[in-house]
């Protein structure tokens, strides 16, 4: 049986070793994370969902391949990863202009500072949703998913360095997709 503090990695040390019925131990741990990855991978929440359990279906299927070369975190936002480029390879639908998907319904009414942070977020996420999937999955895993750079060269296949300048490059991006958003309202 787990306890509360088991690490992840020994966690999947179980499910690879054959106790299956452990993998719902880290789906109540990682799911909201991997979802929110997900959706702002493919702004759509069905789909987000959809590939959240690919993600664990994927975990369970390759769990013989899991190695502690890395850490868990890493190698669960890899099968993410993967899991979302099949899919917008497959003809899925990139996230969209105005991306709704990424709003929550508001409480009730707003002071104006609420308001003007919640235009913010939203100009924000659209300008996410404007980048390329490569530029938005390395803020993702950067920013949203708080990997370590090491972390994301084992997830992406590439060096430290490397992460370094793409990570840099997006957010440059992003910033110059923001300014122009925010001019347009202006």
């Amino acid at each position: 049986m787990n306890r509360p503090d088991t690490s992840d990695g020994e966690v999947m040390r179980q499910v690879r070793d054959g106790a299956v019925e452990e993998l719902g131990v880290l789906f109540e741990r990682h799911h909201g994370r991997l979802y929110a990855f997900c959706l702002r991978m493919v702004g759509n929440p069905d789909t987000a969902a959809d590939l959240v359990q690919e993600v664990f279906l994927r975990m369970l299927k390759y769990r013989r391949s899991y190695r502690e070369q890395g850490t868990f975190i890493a190698w669960m936002y890899r099968l993410a990863r993967n899991v979302c480029v099949d899919h917008l390879r497959g003809g899925g639908r990139e996230v969209s202009d105005t991306d709704e998907a990424l709003e929550e319904p508001a409480p009730g009414p707003l002071p104006i500072e609420q308001a003007m942070d919640r235009e913010r977020a939203r100009m924000l996420a659209r300008a996410l949703g404007r980048l390329p999937a490569e530029k938005r999955e390395v803020i993702l895993l950067a920013r949203l998913a708080a990997l370590r750079y090491s972390e994301i060269a084992r997830v992406l296949g590439c060096t430290v360095g490397a992460v370094k300048v793409r990570v840099h490059r997006a957010l440059r991006e992003l910033r110059e997709l923001y300014s122009e958003m925010a001019n347009e309202v202006a």
